[in-house]
């Protein structure tokens, strides 16, 4: 089986054929590596396609340096192999997206035991000349996930019909994707049209499509969205992946162009309670969450001029349950927004104040 991705190209071996298409095909089922990675945020690509994938992954493979897990069977590539994987993704994220030697060597060793590669890292795999060697040698496939589509347009901001949401954050990974992959849990289960849409490597890998946004040229940021997220006339609604933040010296161009793009209806603010300094950075607060609420929706303006902040979405993962359910009710006092953790509690509360909530159906 395959899955099929409008974005990146696959490069195979001369001596095959050669191949360069915007639907590439991603072999299934999978076997995620994480590495010798330490950082818990560096896997979230894994962790993305654990969680909504589950039926995709085979196993992990991970060196004896790395303490984390997903709960996969830990396997090596020749086991995996085995197993029925097909493709091997680098399912790590690093500063800069850089392939490390050892990442390169891993990658050669599950290449000459059978397997393709998928890759999000800014660091193409195409660019490496010892995996595009061994890619000729082994007759795999090479998938750079992080190539953007040809043929972007630069926005016009010119309004659109259709339904669409964005998830946005007080930082760099704080849950965007999850609360709109859950978003469109919930949607589906009460019967609404639902597209999700991905701007982000992970994104991508789990939705099938999607355009990978921080590879894009800055002027066509906003072209894109409104290409990846077009006029839609059915009611349904377009639920679009956030990326970086706002208050961020190293992203906010890229959250700016979503906002303008996106023109979005309505935003779910994205919160890690816990955090004390900027993802990557070192001496840089988070914003304050009213301050980062009335930016985003002063910048959604430009382009949605009605545009609303419909929910608060908590990361509560770090706290017990009791304090995660009394933060969640202080934060929903203070701002006057349903507030929620969505993997941990669900997304109803925001889906009753975007829709209305479900008849006959009492909320806790």
């Amino acid at each position: 089986m395959g899955q099929a991705l409008w974005v990146g190209r696959a490069h195979r071996s001369k001596v095959a054929f050669s191949c360069e298409m915007r639907a590439m095909m991603i072999a299934t089922p999978y076997l995620l590596y994480l590495g010798n990675s330490t950082d818990p945020y560096a896997i979230k690509t894994a962790r993305g396609l654990a969680v909504f994938r589950p039926e995709q992954c085979v196993a992990e493979y991970r060196s004896d340096e790395c303490p984390l897990t997903l709960g996969l069977p830990r396997m090596n590539f020749a086991e995996a192999v085995a197993k029925g994987a097909r493709t091997m993704v680098l399912g790590i994220v690093n500063s800069g997206g850089t392939l490390e030697k050892t990442v390169i060597e891993d990658a050669i060793k599950a290449m000459e035991a059978g397997l393709d590669l998928a890759s999000g890292l800014h660091r193409r795999l195409k660019d490496e000349p010892r995996l595009v060697e061994a890619a000729q040698r082994t007759g795999r496939l090479l998938h750079d996930v992080r190539d953007p589509p040809e043929g972007l347009m630069v926005g016009t901001g010119d309004p659109r019909p259709g339904n669409r949401l964005l998830t946005v954050g007080t930082d760099c990974s704080s849950g965007k994707m999850y609360t709109t992959l859950a978003l469109q849990r919930g949607m589906d289960a009460r019967g609404i049209a639902c597209d999700f849409r991905a701007t982000g490597q992970t994104g991508i890998l789990v939705a099938g499509a999607g355009i990978p946004l921080d590879a894009v040229v800055a002027d066509f940021i906003s072209g894109a969205i409104e290409q990846l997220a077009p006029a839609r006339h059915d009611g349904g609604w377009d639920l679009i992946e956030g990326q970086g933040s706002l208050f961020h010296p190293s992203f906010a161009g890229v959250s700016t162009g979503l906002l303008h793009g996106a023109q979005p209806a309505a935003l779910v603010m994205c919160h890690d309670p816990t955090r004390r300094v900027m993802r990557g950075l070192t001496h840089r607060a988070p914003p304050d969450l009213a301050e980062c609420i009335a930016a985003n929706l002063a910048t959604a303006r430009l382009t949605s001029p009605d545009v609303r902040m419909i929910g608060i979405a908590l990361n509560t993962s770090s706290l017990d349950q009791n304090e995660a359910i009394a933060l969640c009710l202080r934060l929903q006092d203070e701002h006057g927004l349903p507030c929620t953790d969505p993997h941990r509690m669900g997304v109803e509360p925001i889906l009753d104040a975007l829709l209305g909530p479900v008849e006959g159906v009492a909320r806790a």
